[in-house]
């Protein structure tokens, strides 16, 4: 049966009201509302030379939920449009390390200069708890101020847990909205170490995968902590690099300002360049695994792995202390 075209309206959040600036207290466990009739999965394009590929259309496309293929009931490609991003700053000890705490405040101006007057963005913090620092607006300059406000490095990082609860903030913005902007996305500027969280980083995954809010991840390091080179197991960021791309989004090391300033221009245009799909969500309740690539396999696609269907479910990772 033909579902109709209804926003994303899976995965909304109940999460704790933040007032702005002010510390997050052991929030109760949120939940996914899930009363889904049809997903949207927003998706990136590009050739294998890393260019952005235009002009497809839904047949270009094939959608499988758990290797069934399924019916694309709506399509659209959305370019050049306005982006929100939500910005989160590692503000743990370990960003003392080697300036990386100014590395990532250079990192969060590079994504700032990036936007337009139309775009929006919110700036967030943590170390083992998530700070608010500003609300959603298209002040950018303001967002850039509030920089200078964030908290010295201090304390253990629950890295894993402030990416979820930041996914929980957005989404529940879309609530309030009535729907998640396209074109939305969670940045994490941080050095990839986690001493403290709770979540893991599946749980963490699937929660941004419900809302269909890719996570970016920039990890500001020194040269030779970059695990690429030296292999070194404290900055081991496997985990992170498998949540960003869980989510639809990527994972970046810079080791120098060039490095994030190139990052920062990515992520800002790979958001102003997707693909929309809808496809009628499964009768069957729990996780649903989706993949979606292009029939062309010289294409690559970057998409969520997967949405929960059926009723209210705790959020992953977020039991009680």
């Amino acid at each position: 049966m033909t579902a109709p075209w209804l926003p994303l309206a899976a995965a909304i959040l109940a999460v704790p009201a933040y007032a702005t600036g002010e510390r997050a207290q052991d929030p109760p466990p949120p939940t996914f509302r899930s009363s889904v009739e049809v997903v949207s999965v927003s998706a990136v394009v590009k050739d294998r030379k890393g260019r952005f590929v235009h002009d497809l259309q839904a047949r270009d496309f094939i959608v499988a939920e758990g290797g069934v293929e399924r019916r694309i009931l709506d399509f659209r490609a959305e370019t050049d449009g306005p982006v929100t991003l939500g910005l989160l700053v590692d503000a743990s000890g370990s960003m003392r390390v080697g300036g990386k705490a100014v590395d990532a405040e250079a990192a969060a101006r590079h994504l700032f200069s990036a936007l337009r007057p139309a775009d929006e963005a919110a700036l967030f913090s943590f170390d083992t708890q998530l700070d608010r620092v500003t609300d959603f607006t298209s002040d950018i300059a303001s967002v850039e101020q509030a920089l200078e406000r964030l908290n010295r490095p201090f304390g253990q990082t629950s890295l894993y847990d402030a990416i979820g609860q930041a996914a929980e903030v957005i989404a529940a913005r879309a609530r309030k909205g009535g729907a998640l902007p396209q074109r939305t996305a969670l940045v994490v500027l941080t050095d990839g170490i986690d001493t403290r969280s709770r979540s893991t980083t599946g749980e963490v995954t699937a929660a941004a995968s419900r809302i269909d809010v890719p996570v970016y991840i920039v990890a500001v390091m020194a040269g030779v902590d970059d695990p690429r080179v030296y292999g070194n197991p404290a900055f081991d960021v496997s985990g992170l690099e498998q949540l960003a791309r869980g989510t639809g989004g990527e994972m970046f090391i810079a080791t120098a300002p060039a490095h994030a300033s190139v990052a920062a221009r990515q992520i800002v245009e790979e958001l102003r360049h997707q693909y929309v799909l809808a496809f009628e969500a499964s009768n069957r309740g729990g996780w649903r695994p989706v993949d979606v690539r292009a029939r062309n396999g010289r294409f690559t696609v970057r998409a969520r792995t997967g949405y929960s269907a059926g009723g209210d479910r705790p959020v992953p990772g977020h039991r009680p202390a």
